[in-house]
């Protein structure tokens, strides 16, 4: 819709400059002035609040809503009215209002009823400015028909609009109800990631709310079908309590490959940064030794996960307790002792760039779980300054600084006071071999617990942010953009 308008401006104002010339209304550049502002507002809007807060409330959302329609008469009215000298203008307006109240009719979810009430309201100041033109001008039809031809044309435009915005909404509807598999409901998108998208569900019977990845049609493949199903039958192996629970997978009768896990009413360790900035080292060493206790039932299964950053740790509560950290998205997991001949390792890398060991680019290094220690100290290092380890233009570049760039110290790049053993610790994670870095998980997590205790985040502190995110959440959270993986083709740019 916004780039409709701009073609519209666009349109007139070649026509007023090299069609009509001199005969253009006097009163067009206030045309275009303010047609200008409402522009760069619906811009400002769409980008400032729409774009960036998914947690709006439906009430919020049908005042915008509103609000918008409310501006577009009020633009298409006052164009006609200061372009009343030009006949045309009203009528102009009134079929580019039509498209408006068309196009809302189409994309916006809402009924006939709220339809209508926001087509009149949008209807009411072009219809206005068709009844000054009327009575301040000299036209050609009789004002009675001129008005009220208007007033058809828009009445009919409402009455289109409103049913089939009805019918559409009832299809929705339905479509909503229809979207059940197995025995779990499908409700809201919650997530996205490579090669799944998420969606709170609800189990028809237990009523537990339950959290669906569900396959992405487009991704529906041999290789896809066979790492989603390894993630399901890996992730189902653990069972350690800061590891995401499996409750079910399968295909349904439509063929939609699926897993349902727990639902984690919480917050990703990526957005607990980017909203609240740098966290105190209390917390910090508090989610390490629960991710840590995750790493060391994986690995002892022989299962590394290779996709450790922060938006795979979903921070939420847990049985009354608060700041449980559960590790998500087993998806790129390798199983260490198994050798089944595959050589994407010697192809490809896999992974996030921002949080990837220095030997995962390396086609001849051998994967060990050092590789989920190392991204445990990229995360550590993210929740302590707010910043990521190492920052670059391209994936590329990224991973050419991972490799062989040395890491700035945490107290060196963010005015923060921890303790010099956690700096250190967090440091020897982000060693550049593997065998420098803490032997094990369950190693690096004797190490968190031997480092000295601090006071700046208390059992007090998180129940007091948990209260206060409860009490501004009004919408599920999601995620802004989906779960980045890369796959760099290692031999290729070996041979370039």
């Amino acid at each position: 819709m916004f780039w409709s308008f701009i073609a519209l401006l666009a349109f007139l104002w070649l026509a007023y400059r090299f069609v009509l010339g001199d005969q253009k209304p006097k009163l067009t550049p206030y045309v275009f002035g303010g047609s200008a502002i409402m522009l760069g507002v619906m811009a400002f809007l769409w980008r400032s609040v729409l774009a960036r807060n998914n947690r709006l409330s439906f009430e919020w959302l049908y005042r915008l809503d509103l609000m918008f329609a409310i501006a577009i008469g009020l633009t298409f009215g006052a164009s006609a009215a200061l372009q009343s000298e030009l006949q045309s203008a009203s009528f102009t307006s009134l079929i580019f209002t039509s498209f408006t109240v068309f196009t809302r009719a189409l994309l916006v979810p809402s009924s006939a009823r709220r339809t209508t009430v926001t087509s009149i309201v949008t209807f009411a100041p072009v219809i206005g400015g068709g009844i000054y033109t009327a009575v301040t001008r000299n036209i050609e039809l009789p004002a009675a028909m001129f008005v009220g031809g208007g007033i058809t044309f828009a009445a009919i435009a409402t009455l289109i609009a409103s049913n089939g915005s009805g019918i559409i909404y009832g299809l929705r509807a339905e479509v909503r109800e229809a979207m059940q598999l197995g025995s779990y409901k499908l409700g809201d998108k919650i997530g996205s990631g490579g090669i799944g998208d998420v969606y709170l569900a609800q189990h028809a019977l237990l009523r537990r709310p339950t959290a669906i990845k569900l396959l992405k049609p487009e991704r529906v493949g041999q290789e896809n079908l066979v790492r989603f199903e390894r993630e399901v039958q890996q992730t189902s192996r653990l069972t350690h309590p800061n590891t995401v629970t499996i409750f079910d997978y399968g295909p349904s009768a439509e063929g939609h490959f699926y897993y349902a896990m727990e639902y984690l009413d919480g917050i990703n360790l990526d957005q607990l940064v980017k909203k609240y900035g740098k966290q105190p080292a209390g917390r910090v060493v508090h989610i390490l030794k629960q991710v840590c206790g995750a790493l060391t039932e994986a690995h002892g299964h022989g299962l590394i996960h290779r996709d450790i950053k922060p938006a795979n740790i979903i921070l939420c509560q847990r049985g009354g307790l608060p700041d449980v950290a559960k590790v998500v998205d087993f998806g790129l997991v390798k199983e260490i002792a198994r050798d089944d001949g595959d050589s994407t390792h010697a192809q490809t890398v896999l992974g996030t760039p921002a949080y990837l060991a220095p030997e995962m680019v390396d086609p001849s290094a051998p994967i060990t779980p050092a590789v989920d220690l190392y991204a445990l100290g990229c995360v550590g290092y993210e929740l302590l300054t707010g910043r990521r380890l190492f920052e670059a233009k391209g994936s590329i570049e990224l991973m050419i600084a991972h490799a062989t760039k040395a890491p700035q110290r945490p107290m060196d790049v963010a005015d923060i006071l921890i303790s010099n053993e956690l700096e250190g610790l967090i440091m020897q994670c982000l060693e550049k071999s593997p065998g420098a870095r803490p032997a094990s998980a369950a190693i690096l997590l004797e190490m968190l617990e031997s480092l000295p205790r601090t006071l700046d985040w208390t059992p007090g502190d998180a129940e007091t942010f948990w209260r206060e995110f409860r009490a501004t959440q009004v919408a599920t959270p999601r995620t802004d953009t989906p779960t980045e993986t890369i796959t760099v083709d290692l031999v290729r740019d070996k041979r370039s």
